[in-house]
């Protein structure tokens, strides 16, 4: 039956439904005569209507294709539909009135009106029964989704009503946190509150959740949907009928918000200047190429037009990115890009890169940074951020390179992690290094956080909002330094080229920047609200974690305070101790043992004898939201 209907072609189902329609009118008119109260014997004026029913016949069925009504699909047959039947009915009513007067046939007005009505029931409730009809056999057919739709306002309720006539989706109910529509039927479905959302799905038999609240914010909806997710159920979100035709742009096109528009002041800008020419026609090697900084790095020293840049990273979906970028950029120019995929510890390949390639400038950004991971795996960071320093330093030194200047950290100075210890001994390399080559500037460069790289806050901050919250903050109190990655980079390769050899350089970052009011920053300006105490209807929490290991309240940017001027804005020198190169030699002579041995223990004896510890700050309990 199913294989028949559905092999229907649009014609045939028109002509049936016109068929059906015609067939009801003698239904209705035998209706009428049986409930009517007639002037004279039913029989006789029955007899009498029939050379009038084939002209009835002829006006109910130009009526029915003048209005469409054949036309209308089974499960599209309300509203308009209605509309229209219902001027069917009343035009066959009419049509009739005026035949039996054409005809002599006087007969209350009231006779009309019934057959009017009748015909118009009789049509509706045929429809609703082959609707039901057909649907059983698609039931029959195959098995159909069952679902639940979370939201009872219009968007529901038309969805409801449109899922009613799925073949494959059987909408079975409906959750609501209105009360008032709790308890009650809602196009035909129960409305169940969200506390009895799981019970309901269980014994219903229900994997999928309708998410039909397209009006309800973007935070509130992933909210609710992380909810139901936790519960094992599938959940699938509604765009807004706004979005479906194209009045309202879809989520998917919001542009988060520029990093740079948290930093709390004007960015700088700070061109090179004269200090390209230390840049210009030279061939410069960029380590750590395919991260945030040393992109960057690239871009700009590009801008100096140096002869040969050579890309140098160790993850090669990084180099690739990069590589390619860069390419795009330089389809017109004679400057050559050269990428290189290889680490930093490996001597040989370095030594080779240097050799080859004839390597005049070096700047070194390839590190091991992201202080939680390094803290858990502190023997590969600080292979890779020692070791890997004091190889390409070396390497550098015996190919006869002119600058080696070294991207370090703030989280180096009285260092609370084993990521910051691993720059600050990368920092006494580079000095024990400038120390014993005159050839070579061996130079520093030492910042804080960059707004919008990979290891930035922001970022991650953003991400949270785009799933809802909550955004985490490890302790209100916590403060950091910000620039942007064009601004540092700038710096750097300025500080770069005013070096003479074994400086500390360090950029002055502007004032430090509390992290929670960066979490709230983020949230605002994402159109969003801050739920706290003082505002429990708001969009998004910010939760206090507590702080991780290793990390500090507050960084510093050198470790005597003292920092004198350069003939660079912005830029100072710092005037700190360092080791002998004795001491240093122990150092690395120390870690090389642990490194050898796989003892983590023995490595945290070096960097506690060796590199200032930062002071313990007082902890804040975990686990608990702003206020």
């Amino acid at each position: 039956m199913l294989t028949l209907i559905t092999a229907l072609t649009r014609a045939q189902k028109t002509l049936i439904f016109l068929t059906i329609d015609l067939c009801l009118v003698p239904l209705a008119l035998l209706f009428t005569f049986w409930v009517q109260h007639l002037p004279g014997p039913a029989l006789e004026l029955l007899e009498q209507t029939l050379p009038v029913l084939p002209w009835l016949l002829g006006l109910v069925a130009a009526l029915a294709l003048g209005l469409g009504l054949p036309m209308v699909q089974l499960k599209a047959f309300e509203g308009r539909a209605v509309a229209r039947a219902a001027m069917l009915a009343a035009g066959a009513g009419a049509g009739l009135a005026g035949l039996f007067w054409l005809a002599g046939l006087g007969l209350p007005p009231g006779f009309y009106l019934v057959f009017a009505l009748g015909y118009f029931l009789f049509m509706m409730g045929l429809r609703a029964i082959l609707l039901q009809v057909v649907l059983g056999l698609y039931r029959r057919a195959g098995p159909r989704r069952r679902v639940m739709i979370y939201g009872a306002g219009t968007t529901g309720r038309q969805l409801a009503l449109g899922l009613k006539t799925d073949k494959t989706i059987d909408p079975v109910a409906f959750i609501d946190d209105n009360i008032l529509l709790q308890g009650v039927l809602v196009a035909g479905l129960p409305v169940y509150p969200p506390a009895r959302l799981a019970q309901q799905a269980q014994a219903r038999d229900v994997r999928r959740i309708l998410l039909a609240m397209p009006s309800l914010r973007q935070p509130k909806q992933a909210q609710i949907a992380r909810r139901l997710q936790q519960l094992g159920l599938e959940v699938q979100t509604l765009p807004s009928f706004a979005q479906l035709i194209g009045e309202e742009a879809l989520v998917d096109k919001l542009v988060p918000v520029a990093p740079q528009h948290f930093l709390g002041r004007a960015a700088r800008d700070n061109r090179l200047g004269k200090g390209a020419a230390a840049y210009a026609g030279r061939v410069v090697l960029v380590s750590g190429a395919g991260g945030s900084i040393g992109a960057e790095l690239c871009r700009q020293i590009l801008n100096c037009r140096p002869s040969r840049l050579v890309l140098f990273e160790l993850s090669e979906l990084a180099l690739y990115t990069v590589h390619r970028e860069l390419g795009q950029l330089l389809e017109d120019s004679a400057i050559e890009l050269v990428p290189v995929l290889g680490s930093v510890t490996d001597l040989r390949h370095v030594r080779r890169v240097l050799a080859k390639e004839g390597v005049q400038v070096v700047v070194h950004a390839a590190a091991y940074k992201h202080v939680p991971l390094i803290e858990a795996n502190p023997l590969s960071g600080l292979a890779n951020n020692v070791f890997g320093t004091q190889i390409l330093g070396r390497a550098a030194a015996r190919a006869g390179v002119e600058r080696f200047i070294l991207i370090s950290s703030d989280k180096a100075v009285r260092p609370a992690n084993v990521m910051g210890a691993s720059k600050r001994l990368a920092e006494l390399v580079v000095q024990d290094l400038a120390t014993r080559h005159d050839r070579t500037v061996f130079a520093m460069v030492r910042f804080g956080n960059v707004l919008g790289s990979s290891g930035s806050v922001v970022p991650l901050f953003q991400e949270q909002v785009r799933r809802g919250g909550p955004v985490t903050v490890t302790d209100p109190r916590v403060t950091r330094y910000f620039m942007t990655i064009r601004e540092a980079v700038q710096l750097v390769l300025k500080a770069g080229a005013g070096a003479r050899g074994g400086e500390t350089f360090v950029l002055d970052m502007g004032p430090p920047v509390p992290i929670l009011k960066l979490a709230r920053q983020v949230i605002e300006s994402a159109g969003y609200s801050v739920r706290d105490a003082a505002h429990p209807e708001g969009d998004i929490e910010i939760t206090i974690t507590g702080l991780r290991p290793g990390e500090k309240l507050q960084e510093e940017l050198s470790l005597s305070g003292a920092l004198i001027p350069t003939p660079y804005q912005k830029i100072f020198c710092a005037r700190e101790a360092q080791l002998s190169e004795l001491e240093v030699a122990a150092v690395l002579r120390g870690l090389r043992a642990a490194l050898a041995a796989s003892d983590v223990a023995a490595a945290r004896v070096v960097l506690a004898h060796w590199v200032e510890p930062a002071p313990s700050d007082p902890p804040v309990r975990a686990g608990r939201k702003t206020s």
